[in-house]
């Protein structure tokens, strides 16, 4: 898949069969996690993986993710402070990698969803709970992945009332 395509046709997606991924298909996911850019490529991130069911469960109670029990494959993208240069950037850094996973996920045919998780407190202390994440690291996105059960069309989401262009 071309990248300008991957782009303008990846949807979240929030349905998946019960197939796994497999070792091939979540190394992908990974190798464009760590590949995304970062501040001074301090790269301040960890991941914590899932695909046993009974770990997936425990997050289908966050509020609006009961849908997780579905997945096969999920992500905790967390944020490392320690490993930064440039301190603060961390958030955007994740993001990056979070978006990196997204995209590749997309690319290889595996279907994904976002859910955010940092600054909400409550989830990010369930993250901590029931993955056993260590205080010095802040649980930042999970994604839920899966072969997908659903197809979504792509959607056209330019506005040129949002380009300002030399001023405001």
């Amino acid at each position: 898949m071309e990248t300008i395509s991957a782009i303008m046709s990846r949807r979240s997606i929030r349905t998946w069969t019960d197939e796994p991924l497999t070792k091939d298909e979540r190394k992908i996911i990974l190798e464009a996690a760590m590949n995304a850019p970062s501040a001074a490529d301090a790269r301040p991130w960890h991941f914590v993986t899932m695909d046993d069911p009974e770990v997936i469960r425990r997050f289908t109670e966050l509020g609006g993710t009961e849908m997780l029990a579905e997945s096969t494959y999920m992500v905790l993208v967390c944020g490392d402070d320690s490993k930064e240069i440039y301190p603060g950037f961390w958030p955007q850094d994740c993001s990056c990698a979070a978006h990196n996973m997204q995209l590749a996920a997309h690319d290889i045919g595996i279907g994904c969803v976002w859910i955010a998780i940092y600054p909400l407190e409550d989830r990010v202390e369930t993250c901590r709970k029931v993955l056993d994440v260590p205080q010095s690291i802040t649980p930042f996105a999970l994604l839920a992945m899966g072969v997908p059960n659903e197809v979504l069309s792509p959607e056209y989401r330019f506005d040129e009332e949002r380009i300002h262009q030399n001023k405001w």
